[in-house]
């Protein structure tokens, strides 16, 4: 029951990654990689549009409230970690920026971005 649940979980999260990077398509973005591993852990998917560089993390929940409170402060730390090391390893990647997006999917496929969601600093300072 277990392993059904988890394969299911992975198949939306597939579903809700495909909606995520046709809709970054669609606003000009380039996507450079989806689920780009590191040591630090896995970014959902990276893009670039005009020199400004976006690490995604996307959210796929019922309702687009829930995917909104699904980041942990866990999960930004991992993300920050990872991108340290995705950009020492692509020095050409992010010539005008680099900014952490969540990109949440409804269960109707419906996308919407937080744009620029955390910082490091505000990582960094909490608890």
């Amino acid at each position: 029951m277990r392993a059904r649940r988890g394969t299911a979980a992975q198949r939306r999260g597939m579903t809700a990654e495909d909606a995520a990077c046709a809709a970054l398509r669609a606003e000009g973005w380039d996507v450079l990689g989806r689920r780009l591993r590191t040591q630090a852990g896995e970014i959902d998917i990276v893009a670039e549009r005009n020199g400004l560089l976006a690490f995604l993390e996307v959210k796929a929940r019922p309702t687009l409230a829930d995917a909104v409170q699904a980041l942990s402060l866990r999960q930004r730390r991992r993300l920050l970690a990872a991108a340290e090391l995705l950009l020492a390893e692509h020095p050409e990647w992010g010539r005008e920026g680099v900014r952490f997006d969540v990109l949440v999917v409804d269960a109707a496929g419906a996308v919407r971005r937080i744009a620029d969601a955390f910082r490091q600093e505000s990582v960094e300072g909490s608890a």
